[in-house]
């Protein structure tokens, strides 16, 4: 009995030390496509290609953290000019959930011409907001100054998030240039600024008659609305959305839960004639992104989007 004790003593510091965070699985692909299948039995995950012309590298590090290492992979065409930029940001409820869930997506857009990194970023259980928007606005950083390595237009870069990441991509966007938004940490010139937001399916307004976010949204936000309305208030997009705001794509599903704020936000988009579109698939559930005959859609909206914007 000793000696197993000692087995299993050694096995968890091995544990420990390869994996010093707290990581939630329980949002992944294959969960949700089991939620779902019942109720849409025609769904199929969607696959990712692995185009001749598309480039792909992974787990490139673009921040460090203590002995904490940040990673983003990075897809991009094959041609002799630069290309515009995506930021993919996965979703979770900010405390799942994982960076390979992009990686389809950046494979569809980068075919089509577009640069795309998807982002891991520090979730709710390593770390707090405002964490999480600093870890991303650095890797936006990181591709700036990478931009000919990864050829891409450094004044033509998107962000776009699904679920929580749209949340998440709707803040860092309409905080273009805000310094209270900028990691203390990082002493970097270069700017986090985006030229495009793309929401798909994320809130506005944490706070709003149409928001419905309770226990995963103060576990990141560090407590409830009652104990900690400043972190509710500063990380809602509408909040900020002014006349600095950059171009903006909404693409939502069928429930009105997962855009709360949005229709607020298009109101001051029109008013200061900054170009917005909304998108909404019908009949489909939250996380549609991920599967087909959805996915297609989303795809070709993101790139006509992109289109208009950058080219």
């Amino acid at each position: 009995m000793k000696r197993i004790g000692i087995v299993l003593l050694l096995f968890s510091k091995v544990i420990m030390a390869q994996n010093q965070y707290a990581v939630d699985t329980s949002y992944t692909v294959k969960s949700t496509y089991a939620k779902l299948i019942k109720k849409y039995p025609f769904i199929k995950i969607a696959e990712a290609n692995n185009k001749t012309n598309v480039l792909q590298m992974e787990n490139i590090v673009y921040d460090k953290i203590g002995n904490r290492e940040l990673h983003l992979d990075a897809y991009w065409k094959k041609t002799e000019k630069v290309n515009p930029g995506v930021i993919l940001i996965h979703g979770g409820g900010w405390k799942s959930g994982n960076k390979n869930q992009m990686e389809v997506l950046g494979q569809a857009l980068s075919s089509k011409g577009y640069t795309c990194f998807a982002i891991e970023y520090r979730l709710s259980l390593e770390a707090k907001y405002p964490e999480a928007i600093y870890d991303v606005k650095n890797a936006i950083k990181f591709v700036k100054e990478n931009a000919k390595k990864f050829q891409v237009d450094p004044d033509k870069i998107a962000i776009l998030g699904c679920s929580s990441g749209g949340q998440m991509a709707a803040l860092i966007g309409v905080t273009n240039g805000n310094l209270a938004f900028e990691d203390p940490r990082n002493k970097s010139v270069s700017s986090s600024k985006v030229q495009a937001i793309i929401d798909v399916d994320g809130i506005l307004a944490f706070k709003h008659p149409e928001s419905e976010e309770g226990e995963m949204a103060a576990f990141w936000l560090n407590g409830t609305y009652q104990e900690n309305p400043e972190n509710w208030e500063k990380a809602s997009a509408l909040r900020h959305t002014d006349k600095k705001t950059p171009p903006t794509l909404f693409i939502n599903s069928s429930f009105d839960r997962f855009h709360a704020g949005r229709d607020d936000m298009i109101a001051i988009l029109n008013q200061n004639k900054i170009y917005n579109e909304v998108r909404i698939i019908q009949n489909s559930p939250h996380s549609f992104w991920f599967f087909q005959p959805w996915f297609d859609q989303t795809v070709q909206y993101t790139t006509q989007f992109l289109n208009i914007v950058f080219k």
